[in-house]
């Protein structure tokens, strides 16, 4: 089966913070022609910002954009599990491919809790679950032996791996491989080609936003059996993450970025980093190293 790749979609804003379906929606046009799936409401799409109204509004443009062309998931975890429920029925009434569940945030969890939470939301839909771990945003880890028991639930799918850490990868990529159905996406830029060598049976890129097409290569040089496109298009995807993840918080540098190559995006809501103009100078330098098109 072909390895796919996710971009984690950036949510477009107008001047005045209210969101910009028409630029989001280029921004979806640009990555289906480039060859990748779309992740909508996650990390790089600043759902911790959006409404609950927002966030069902913004899947419905979406998947009326895509279209069918290409795989759609959407993130619905909240802290609550009544909310995550809420979000994730909207969701599977609009016809998502999958719903993705951040870890709850703010709130502490028990590994027991978490085994809780997300049955309920996989038990509540129809559309297949995916567990979503980032502990250095939501101080809540899915340990692998978490996973592991989740992994039997018929409706959870898989798991979304953004700790950063190999380790933690190997041991997501070892409950795959002893519980079939259950697939591991890759978070971490670095580890692209890696996780897909290793087992993974795709990735979900923030970075991808400004290299779309270098994340597709990379892709398709695994699912062509072309192993030194493969390593070429993840040598500049790697280097291209250390120069700007350099610069600081790394969601804010991805759509920075993107804005300085296309000013419809917008900016962040507020309380966001705002534009720096020595930062930017820094990025614009990135993006002229690179052969990257700054927005005339």
């Amino acid at each position: 089966m072909s390895k796919k790749a996710f971009v984690a979609l950036v949510t477009c804003f107008n001047e005045d913070e209210t969101i910009n379906y028409e630029a989001t929606r280029a921004q979806v046009r640009r990555q289906v022609e480039a060859g990748n799936n779309i992740m909508c409401a996650g990390t790089n799409g600043d759902f911790s910002a959006l409404t609950f109204e927002e966030k069902v509004s913004l899947a419905e443009a979406v998947v009326d954009e895509v279209g069918g062309r290409v795989d759609v998931i959407v993130n619905a975890g909240m802290p609550a599990t009544f909310e995550t429920v809420k979000l994730a029925r909207e969701f599977d009434r609009i016809g998502v491919t999958a719903i993705a569940v951040i870890t709850p945030f703010f709130i502490a969890c028990t590994q027991d809790g978490l085994i809780r939470h997300f049955s309920t939301v996989a038990d509540a839909v129809q559309t297949p679950i995916y567990l979503y771990d980032i502990p250095a945003r939501t101080q809540n880890h899915i340990e692998p032996d978490t996973a592991r028991k989740l992994a039997s639930h018929g409706n959870i799918a898989g798991i979304k791996d953004s700790g950063g850490a190999k380790e933690t990868l190997e041991a997501y990529l070892a409950v795959a491989r002893d519980m079939p159905g259950f697939d591991v996406y890759s978070g971490p830029d670095h580890l692209v080609l890696w996780a897909l060598q290793n087992g993974a049976a795709g990735c979900i890129s923030g970075l991808g936003n400004a290299l779309p097409k270098v994340l597709a290569g990379i892709l398709n040089g695994v699912n062509s059996g072309d192993l030194a496109q493969a390593e070429r298009q993840q040598d500049i995807f790697t280097a291209f993450r250390t120069d700007l993840y350099a610069l600081g918080f790394a969601p804010a540098m991805v759509k920075r970025a993107l804005y300085m190559q296309d000013p419809s995006v917008g900016a962040s809501r507020q309380p966001a980093l705002l534009p720096d103009p020595a930062q930017d100078a820094k990025i614009a330098e990135i993006l002229e190293r690179y052969g990257l098109p700054l927005y005339a």
